[in-house]
This record gives C-alpha cells, sequence and structure tokens, in this order.
C-alpha cells in the first residue's frame, strides 16, 4: 500500500469513527476477558500494586523478563528506577537514582551473562545510554553522537531504546531527539546513524522503540515510527527494507517473543477526535505480521487485504508504554501517563 492510499483509508475511517460511542475514563474491570480469536486475556489490574510511600512510580515505561524468570521494570521515579517482581507480583528487588528520565530498557543475554541496557531521555541535558548488570553495576556509557561530532549544533539527542544485534552491535533510537538510529559496536564505538526526521519512506516520526527481529530466518531491525501508525525494518547495517502500516495505532516499542510480535499502542487516533485523550490498547500481530488480536481494541479487520482503522474499544488502558510476555504467554502492560498506575497483568485464556 502506498503512503497516498494508506492517508486516503485513514481520512475516510476517521469520518466514520464519529458514529462510535463516548468512551468513558477507567473503570475497575478486573476479571473481564479481552481480546479476539486465539489471543483472549483476563484482566488483572491489581497484579503489580505495591505501597506507593515505599515504591512510587511516575510512569511505568518498560518491563523485561530475565532467564530466571524475575519481570524487570523502569521508571522515572529516582526513589527506585527499577522496580523488580516475581510472576506472582510480589516484589524481589529495587535499585537505581540516577534516571529521572528512564525510559529505554532492553535485556541483553551475552552468551550466559545477562546485561541491561537503560536510556534516560535526558530532558534535563543529561542524556544517558547506560549498560548495567541485572543488579544496577555500570559496565559501559555510550557517548552521545553530539560529543561525537555526528550531530549539528540544532540537533537534540533524547534517547528512547536500544537493540542489541547478534554480534553485540548496539542500536539506540534517538526517538524524542532527531530521529536517528544510531550504531555503535559491542565495545561502544560509533559506526553510523540512519533514519532521521521526515516522511519518507525511510524516515521516522517519533523512533520510540526497536527490536531484532529473527523470525524469517535473518535478523532485520524492526523500529517503531509512531507517527506512521507503523513499524519500519531494516537490515542491520541500516537499509530500509519495508513499512508495517497500522492503521489508528501509534504503537511503542515491538516485542518479538516466538512468532508472535507485541506492541503497545500508546493511543489511538480517538486522540484526535477529542473523545478521549487515554486511548491505548495492545495489539497483536502473527508471523506473517497479520493484526490477530487487539486487547482493549476494535477487532482486526482486513478488506481486500488492507488492514482497517484500529482504535480503543474498552476503556481498560490510559496510554499502553510497552509489554513484557511471559513463558505462559501472559502479557504485563506499562502505561505512561497513567496516574502513577503500576503494571497490569493479562492473564492469557
Amino acid at each position: 500500500m502506498t503512503r497516498r492510499s494508506f492517508n486516503r483509508q485513514g481520512a475516510t475511517a476517521l469520518a466514520g469513527l464519529a458514529a462510535l460511542p463516548v468512551i468513558f475514563p477507567r473503570r475497575k474491570t478486573s476479571g473481564q476477558i479481552i481480546g479476539h480469536g486465539d489471543f483472549r486475556y483476563e484482566v488483572d489490574l491489581e497484579w503489580g500494586d505495591l505501597d506507593p510511600m515505599a515504591h512510587p512510580v511516575k510512569n511505568c515505561h518498560e518491563m523485561v523478563q530475565d532467564r530466571a524468570g524475575r519481570l524487570i521494570m523502569i521508571t522515572d521515579e529516582v526513589r527506585n528506577n527499577i522496580l523488580i517482581y516475581d510472576r506472582s507480583g510480589k516484589l524481589l528487588d529495587s535499585w537505581g537514582t540516577g534516571f529521572p528520565y528512564g525510559h529505554g530498557l532492553t535485556l541483553w543475554d551475552a552468551g550466559g551473562e545477562e546485561f541491561l541496557f537503560i536510556c534516560d531521555n535526558g530532558f534535563d541535558g543529561n542524556a544517558q545510554v547506560v549498560k548495567t548488570t541485572l543488579d544496577g553495576r555500570e559496565v559501559m556509557r555510550l557517548e552521545s553522537p553530539v560529543t561525537l561530532g555526528e550531530y549539528g549544533e540544532e540537533d537534540n539527542f533524547y534517547p528512547t531504546e536500544t537493540a542489541i544485534g547478534p554480534n553485540g552491535d548496539i542500536y539506540v533510537a534517538d526517538g524524542y531527539g532527531s530521529q536517528w538510529i544510531l550504531q555503535y559496536s559491542e565495545s561502544g564505538e560509533f559506526i553510523r546513524k540512519f533514519g532521521g526526521r521526515g516522511d519518507g519512506d525511510a524516515q521516522f516520526s517519533t523512533v520510540h522503540g526497536l527490536a531484532i527481529d529473527s523470525r524469517a530466518g535473518r535478523p532485520t531491525l524492526l523500529c517503531t515510527s509512531r507517527g506512521h501508525n507503523a513499524f519500519k525494518r531494516y537490515s542491520l547495517d541500516g537499509d530500509y527494507l519495508e513499512t508495517l502500516f497500522l492503521p489508528g495505532a501509534f504503537v511503542c516499542r515491538p516485542v518479538i517473543r516466538g512468532e508472535m510480535l507485541y506492541s503497545g499502542v500508546c493511543w489511538s487516533r480517538l486522540r484526535y477526535l477529542n473523545q478521549t485523550p487515554d486511548s491505548g490498547f495492545v495489539t497483536i500481530l502473527d508471523g506473517d505480521n497479520r493484526v490477530v488480536s487487539n486487547p482493549g481494541g476494535t477487532a482486526p479487520e482486513y478488506r481486500d487485504g488492507v488492514l482497517q482503522l484500529m482504535v480503543q474499544a474498552e476503556p481498560i488502558f490510559k496510554h499502553c508504554h510497552d509489554v513484557c510476555v511471559d513463558d505462559d504467554e501472559n502479557i504485563y502492560v506499562c502505561q505512561w501517563n497513567a496516574q502513577q498506575t503500576y503494571p497490569i497483568r493479562l492473564r492469557r485464556v
């Protein structure tokens, strides 16, 4: 599908949205079953709740699972940037006070030893991309593209996410800054940048998240372009390959689990119709990159092979910023701008 036809389709679908019912503020819905087809889930709103006086959160930005099954989450609350849960929702550990804009969290298994890569947006002028051990010891800090001379004076650097290639190369998404993907070697040496801000096929509008996608047999880099309602695929050397349009869904990072691709949708087109600013849901794609379920959203519909507009259908979520999928295919949803609430669990049924 061309961008022109995609935009035309979106405009037609938006006109039809005026007939949708008004969505009311989130209500307590634990126990509700949501989702479509074979991917349906029971909602547990209280799964991750903690004492906010002892372990507060601002935004629950991202979550990963380590080999031991622990669920590790980053927040931008400097009293405990990292919260570590077991799968029952019990807090196991917490650490970190140095990431006031903690945002991206990537787990890398380096041949048996696990590390975290943390992105701090640096809206205070101190952008950080830091590699740590699972207990918070700093191992490496990447040099900013500004100090490397790769950015001009007018270019901002506000990193949002990392992904680690099969050879250890580090890819950094400057999702809130100048929209480049920055590639470093495993030891932190700068290699190249690609992408950048714009509406071309190989450019981005909020390159918010990254993932290495090896489902087709050879690894590629899957990148969010949230403003385009899309994921864009590149070779590991930065060559543009294809775009996966997800009309109406302002997606966050792609999360690969087995043959499936999951993503939190931070908001949907409803935001721009003044129906509700809090219009997130979760979207799930199969190995052929077809949407098969939208927990909290409208059922996926294809007409003549073309995916139709997707929006929030139920007011369960506010802004789904990230998802983590465990060994039993339960989904843990981290939310941004959600009144400092803790993660929600969706139990696969």
